[in-house]
């Protein structure tokens, strides 16, 4: 089913018999049950408003026509939504509804936030066909549920989202990032740490432990005006000793975050794909313990990127840690097991928006 409006979407979701995988653009491999739902048919930017820094968009709407709109008035989403084709070996074409659904956050996280921080609006069809809305085109502080938020991270679980409206910022003016060669994931951890703490509003913190050249490349990057971003480089560099340098090339820059943010030193390789979340100072021991073929560190630590021989159950390997392990790429559940009571709310408000639990059935806890 490829509904083209809202109204038709409603309707497909009132009338399944069964359980339904909704889809966006299909780029993060989600295996569900029952029927294809299909949101592609549902596309086109609604109202843009460059003044009011605000967008409202179709949820089927290509993130690249998003960003192409963007772009023409020297914005962007500052949440710097990853691309995970390359990284999960899929196709298809990833849209601003799947961006929010799946809450996806880039490397700017630690200073700008996550998707669901941008996002000011919704209107979603939950499981009984009925159409709902919440939020608007502005930020607002009101009592009630926040649905707002709840359905970005939902994975389709509560609702079909038909449109979303949200807040972009403009694209900065100058960028720099300190590059550190070296160092070994406990001092990289520390060295992140060290930079994310300072006054210097770093946008950007990631390790690999082996990079592009074969050894361990640290990168932490600020943005801003040139004049600024100047000085906070020099600065920046001067919090560490060693081989350490700036770069400041534009095309440079955006080629190295695109390869931290798109994990592309992990593209066309074998195994499994994981994503840890933890305490950045766990995090080196957790990798010790992994045993991963590769690893990426993002968000200061916050964030690590495994690839694991295939068949390998990182969560068992690790055991219990303050953190939760996704896997993204292999056969064991894509969530990590909830929490008793945490699985308890889970069910209650999964039983309020999808009393049938027909929507992408068995793909969360």
């Amino acid at each position: 089913m490829r509904p083209e409006s809202e109204a038709e979407l409603a309707e497909a979701v009132a009338g399944a018999q069964g359980p339904l995988t909704v889809r966006g653009g299909g780029t993060r491999g989600v295996v569900s049950q029952g029927d294809m739902l299909e949101t592609g048919g549902l596309s086109g930017i609604t109202l843009y408003e460059p003044g009011a820094l605000t967008m409202v968009a179709q949820a089927g709407t290509p993130l690249a026509e998003v960003e192409t709109a963007l772009e023409a008035e020297g914005q962007r989403m500052a949440f710097e939504p990853m691309d995970h084709r390359g990284l999960l070996g899929t196709t298809g074409e990833p849209t601003i509804g799947g961006v929010f659904a799946a809450n996806v956050s880039g490397p700017r996280r630690v200073q700008a936030g996550a998707a669901r921080d941008f996002l000011l609006g919704v209107r979603f069809v939950d499981g009984t066909g009925a159409v709902v809305k919440n939020g608007g085109r502005v930020m607002k502080n009101v009592t009630g549920y926040d649905l707002v938020k709840l359905m970005a991270g939902a994975h389709g679980t509560l609702g079909v989202l038909s449109e979303v409206s949200l807040k972009v910022l403009p694209q900065p003016e100058a960028a720099a990032c300190i590059v550190i060669n070296g160092l070994s994931d406990e001092q990289a951890v520390a060295a992140m740490a060290r930079a994310l703490g300072s006054p210097f509003d770093v946008t950007g913190a990631a390790h690999a432990p082996v990079g592009v050249d074969g050894h361990p490349v640290t990168m932490i990057r600020i943005e801003g005006f040139d004049g600024s971003v100047a000085y906070r480089a020099e600065k920046l560099r001067a919090l560490f000793e060693g081989d350490v340098s700036i770069e400041r090339d534009p095309a440079r820059l955006r080629a190295g975050w695109a390869w931290v943010r798109d994990v592309e030193i992990m593209h066309g390789q074998p195994g499994d794909i994981w994503r840890l979340s933890c305490k950045p100072s766990d995090a080196p021991n957790l990798v010790a313990k992994a045993g991963a073929a590769q690893v990426l560190y993002d968000w200061g630590g916050g964030l690590v990127w495994l690839r694991l021989t295939e068949g390998t159950d990182l969560r068992a390997r690790l055991g219990a840690f303050d953190g939760h392990a996704t896997c993204l790429r292999g056969a064991f559940p894509r969530f990590h097991p909830e929490a008793a009571p945490v699985a308890a709310l889970t069910r209650g408000i999964r039983a309020k928006f999808d009393p049938k639990g027909i929507l992408n059935t068995g793909l969360m806890p």
